[in-house]
């Protein structure tokens, strides 16, 4: 991302941010709008800047401003750019300006009676321009594009997207570029309504493999904010996202969607409340298919077998993992205890669920140790390791040495 050097000219003089809605005053000085509101509500009755008396604290709209620093922003961080002034220089005249207007590109995005080609060619723009600084992410995010992009998503009718695969691609993707942001929580008045929620599981069932991967990237983030805390535990509460994630994750069409399947179920099953739902829908039986089918390690093993773990929290769980008695998951989880390349992300959570199904498994214990992974647990609580992962590995290892001895006793 480029870093973008603010004019002065263009910082507000009360928060020293990039203006996002000039208006100027009585006294000629112009100022940020809530900038300035805030300090005329706190009781203030001068100029800022001048501390002359205000005897009209009318706020007037700096246009000519505002142009110049949607010019600026959407030119970029080219040092050769020359601004102009609107309505001069080779650019003018009503094309010329519009095409520099991030009013228009948000207009054009509403209109109902713009082409899909020319909502494509603004999503594009948008798309450059998030990713490119910091500041013009803040400008489209402070403008309202981040709502504005949730109602082309999910309040579009379905039928239209889906026929233009493009445009709900490239609009994720921009939802993306602007989150996560401090308008997360518009998300709730969006999702909640119950055609939208229809449209998320249309899309993760028959949408592109762009669009599933932005979607469950998009339920990720979700997951990660406190603000959303009641939309992911709605969301994970949800039969037909979870069968839709399943059917993702057991496709396994490519690694980079079931990748991100996989951070979007770990998501979804943080909350306590949703674990029931997860087994019922058979999240566990998918998640151990992916840890079995998985050989590289840089993928989201670790998220995997983090999900795994919080699931065998329930006696349904363990009951289910038991029942697979499969020599290669514990294997797998073996191999996970202590790997170098993937700086042991996974390790507490190998080590737990190895923990869980050795405890009444003499069958896992002995497979286990046939694993190595006695050896495993000795490198790993040497190692730098989490406190948590070497708690875990001591746990299992005590279990080990004590169920050993009184077999050894036994015989």
């Amino acid at each position: 991302m480029v870093e973008m050097s603010i004019p002065h000219l263009f910082r507000c003089p009360i928060s020293l941010d990039l203006f996002i809605d000039p208006v100027t005053l009585c006294t000629g000085q112009t100022y940020d709008r809530c900038s300035i509101q805030k300090w005329l509500e706190d009781g203030n009755l001068t100029c800022p800047v001048t501390m002359q008396p205000l005897h009209d604290p009318t706020l007037v709209p700096n246009h000519t401003l505002r142009h110049l620093i949607e010019q600026w922003v959407l030119k970029g961080p080219d040092p050769n750019h020359q601004l102009k002034q609107p309505g001069t220089g080779r650019n003018s005249g009503p094309t010329g300006d519009m095409e520099l207007s991030l009013t228009t590109l948000k207009c054009l995005l509403q209109s109902k009676s713009a082409t899909s080609d020319a909502k494509i060619d603004v999503l594009k723009k948008v798309r450059n321009l998030s990713i490119e600084s910091d500041v013009g992410r803040a400008c489209l995010i402070q403008l309202g594009f981040f709502s504005l992009l949730l109602e082309l998503i999910f309040q579009s009718p379905t039928a239209f997207l889906l026929c233009n695969q493009e445009l709900l691609e490239l609009s994720l993707e921009c939802l993306l570029t602007l989150s996560p942001s401090s308008h997360l929580d518009s998300l709730d008045e969006v999702l909640t309504r119950d055609p939208n929620f229809a449209s998320l599981v249309l899309f993760l069932g028959r949408g592109s493999a762009k669009i599933k991967i932005s979607l469950c990237h998009l339920l990720e983030t979700i997951a990660m904010s406190e603000s959303t805390e009641a939309l992911i535990i709605q969301i994970g509460q949800s039969p037909r996202v979870m069968q839709s994630l399943v059917s993702i994750l057991d496709t396994k069409t490519d690694l980079l969607i079931s990748d991100a399947c996989v951070r979007a179920i770990n998501g979804l099953c943080h909350p306590m409340v949703n674990r029931e739902n997860a087994i019922k829908e058979g999240v566990m039986h998918s998640l151990v298919k992916y840890l079995l089918n998985t050989s590289t390690t840089k993928n989201a093993s670790p998220k995997a077998l983090a999900a795994v773990d919080w699931l065998l929290e329930l006696e349904i769980a363990k009951t289910n993992i038991a029942k697979l008695r499969d020599n290669n998951l514990i294997k797998v989880l073996v191999k996970h205890i202590f790997m170098v390349s993937s700086e042991n992300e996974g390790s507490e959570y190998a080590a737990s669920i190895l923990l869980t199904m050795c405890c009444d498994s003499s069958w896992a214990r002995g497979k286990a140790v046939h694993a190595g992974v006695v050896t495993q647990l000795l490198i790993l609580i040497q190692s730098q390791c989490n406190s948590r992962a070497k708690t875990k590995a001591r746990a299992l290892l005590m279990l080990l040495r004590s169920k050993c001895r009184r077999c050894d006793q036994k015989m």
